[in-house]
């Protein structure tokens, strides 16, 4: 398997200048190849592609004095990427969905450069990072790297610079629990289980929000272009990296507590760019982080070989898990379900239980032990 470890690098001031002219020079090498192909088709209807660009870094690097300091593979990567964005750009135009022809690129637009082969242009030198036309760079290696490394992408963000390995490694699979379970996900609790465990919501976005208010007053009242606006932005943009970290690492935890207790895990398969065109909702939804959720449940469950299956949402709420009856009048405010049969439950517990059944049990009518998350990663 093919897995990622990003870390955090401390470049000196000499080596944070080296890193952001290489990265000004991929930017315009990109745009210089995105002009060229659009150029190309617009006037004289001819299609350029990777390999006829991938020829052309020799001679960039030859005639333009910043590239030449550059190791070829970084440029190399640049065509890649963007022969990756047509590749998804005329995907989309096949599928129906919105083009989105790719873009050029401003200073702002283009945050990474890449290198595609270890020991070639970089190297692990100690415990620093040697990078071909950078230097060694001091790394906080927070975790092991594990695996064999197999190219490195460094990309530059708010908080500052990381180095992004990816490695191949054989991944040790769990030993089988014999359990299976349902998991609803909502906004008056973050996820329900069918086993009655619940997570509360965690609200991220909305508890920093006067922080943000007070932020995005900060650079409206700078002057465009000017040096203290450039430095409120950054602000703006470490506060919004700190929610989406905050957010990531709960729902890590929160998908490894699962993988780790159950064989077996049935989701909802959700609509969401549907379900955010309601306004009242949009903002709690997203502040959830709903599909980040079920992505880490289906990489984490690949790596344990554990299954993860995505159901139909359609009257999980709504239908009895007892007899089946469906509620027609049931609405957004009632949070119990009381059935003439005689469930009397949390509608969300219902829900998860509907999610199981239709995601197939493993054992179904065998009774197993209630499962509880663990407290770290559940926040209770």
């Amino acid at each position: 398997m093919l897995k990622t470890f990003c870390y955090r690098l401390y470049p000196s001031k000499v080596q944070e200048r080296k890193l952001e002219a290489t990265r000004e020079t991929c930017r315009r090498w990109y745009n210089d190849l995105l002009a060229e192909r659009k150029t190309a088709y617009e006037e004289r209807k001819e299609t350029i592609g990777k390999y006829e660009q991938l020829r052309r870094v020799k001679d960039h690097k030859a005639s333009n004095p910043w590239a030449a300091d550059v190791h070829s593979h970084v440029l190399q990567v640049v065509v890649a990427d963007l022969d990756n964005a047509f590749q998804a750009f005329f995907r989309r135009v096949k599928s129906g969905q919105k083009a989105g022809y790719p873009r050029f690129r401003g200073r702002n637009r283009f945050d990474s450069f890449g290198f595609k082969e270890y020991g070639n242009g970089f190297k692990i030198d100690g415990r620093r990072l040697r990078v071909s036309g950078i230097g060694r760079i001091a790394v906080r290696w927070h975790r092991p790297l594990e695996g064999t490394i197999k190219t490195l992408r460094l990309i530059k963000k708010a908080s500052g610079w990381y180095a992004c390995f990816s490695v191949e490694y054989t991944p040790q699979p769990l030993a089988p629990t014999g359990r299976d379970v349902g998991v609803d996900v909502g906004i008056a609790s973050l996820i329900t289980t069918s086993d009655g465990a619940s997570v509360p919501p965690q609200h991220w976005y909305k508890r920093e929000q006067r922080k943000l208010r007070v932020l995005q007053r900060r650079v409206a009242r700078r002057t465009k272009g000017g040096k203290n606006r450039r430095k409120a932005v950054v602000q703006l943009q470490r506060q919004h990296e700190r929610i989406a970290n905050q957010r990531k690492d709960f729902l890590n935890k929160l998908a490894n507590a699962l993988i780790q207790q159950y064989d077996r895990i049935a989701v909802e398969n959700l609509r969401i760019t549907n379900m955010v065109n309601n306004r009242h909702l949009a903002k709690s939804i997203l502040d959830a982080g709903w599909g980040y959720f079920v992505a880490r449940l289906h990489a984490k469950a690949a790596e344990a070989a554990r299954v993860v299956v995505e159901v139909d949402p359609a009257y999980t709420s709504k239908t009895c898990s007892g007899c089946g009856h469906v509620f027609e009048n049931l609405t957004l405010k009632d949070r119990w379900i009381v059935c003439g049969c005689g469930l009397s439950l949390d509608r969300d517990h219902n829900a998860a239980i509907n999610i199981l059944k239709r995601g197939g049990q493993l054992r179904w009518g065998i009774s197993t032990p209630l499962g509880v998350l663990p407290q770290e990663a559940a926040g209770l």
